[in-house]
């Protein structure tokens, strides 16, 4: 019987040494956290400083929907942007090189982030650092180019339709630099982050912290919750704006469930081996195994 307890003792130990290469003193941890920091922000200020350089280029490109838009009301006359200070064009290029910045910069941001919570994972967790940064970005980016090629210009048309109605004077409408840029911006913002979702529940996922089953059954109230959301975060209130928002939360989070779906029964397949085999082993062994699988 002495023999059986050893075999498990020597089954966990590389488990255990693993945990304890892991761990790091306090003051490890604030100089890891101050090195992520400081490469992040040498990825962002070259990101920022190339930016700069193409501002003007850049916000010509963010004019392109609303210039469409314009261009369907033709009562509107000649599209112009107009600015209110001096200084309005400068801070409105330092603004559109600092939110292309963090664009631009996005991987590498991500992945500095994903290398100061790794020490505190597994090794199968470690190792998929470099796709969560790259996946992370480009669902990021997916979800911004989304909101500009297939959202913005409707909203603006819908906008600038009441420029057009029926009364005794036209109400010509002002464009400025700035506010454009800020509703741009928090628009594309706002999509970026929701195709966000997939990656964040396959996280939770791999962690345990929620499964296929849970979601399928919160699906009806998400649906619910990404209209309010759409209504919300859709500055025009007609419906097709509303399901621009919603229906993309919505198909993203049944890709979601089936990702979910996918890593739980993984996961559930290795621990029902593993109680079927009745060797008494620590849970997260089940990771180790993997890593074998996977090599």
């Amino acid at each position: 019987m002495a023999s059986p307890a050893r075999a498990d003792d020597d089954t966990s130990e590389p488990v255990e040494t693993e945990l304890e290469e892991s761990r790091m003193p306090f003051l490890s941890h604030l100089k890891e956290l101050r090195d992520r920091v400081r490469n992040a922000a040498i990825a962002f200020t070259l990101a920022f400083g190339l930016c700069f350089y193409f501002a003007q280029e850049i916000y010509d490109w963010l004019e392109v929907p609303v210039y469409e838009a314009w261009r369907t009301h033709p009562k509107l006359g000649e599209f112009k942007m107009s600015f209110s200070s001096l200084t309005e064009p400068f801070w409105v290029n330092m603004s559109v090189a600092l939110w292309a910045g963090i664009f631009v910069a996005s991987p590498f941001i991500f992945y500095q982030l994903w290398k100061f919570i790794a020490p505190g994972l597994y090794k199968r967790e470690r190792r998929i650092g470099v796709s969560f940064a790259v996946f992370s970005a480009l669902f990021f980016v997916s979800g911004a180019l989304f909101c500009y090629h297939f959202v913005l210009g409707r909203i603006y048309e819908f906008l600038l339709g009441y420029a057009t109605q029926e009364s005794e004077h036209l109400r010509a409408p002002v464009l400025m630099l700035q506010h454009y840029l800020d509703l741009t911006r928090d628009m594309m913002l706002a999509f970026g982050a929701v195709f966000e979702l997939p990656l964040l529940i396959y996280f939770l996922s791999l962690i345990g912290m929620v499964t296929h089953r849970g979601l399928w059954k919160f699906n009806r109230w998400f649906t619910v919750i990404a209209f309010i959301i759409g209504a919300i975060l859709t500055p025009s209130p007609d419906v097709v704006s509303q399901l621009m928002m919603a229906g993309p939360m919505i198909a993203l989070y049944n890709l979601s469930i089936l990702i979910s779906w996918y890593v739980t029964a993984k996961r559930e397949r290795k621990e029902a081996a593993l109680a079927a085999s009745g060797a008494p082993r620590p849970k997260r062994v089940v990771d180790e195994d993997d890593d074998a699988d996977d090599e």
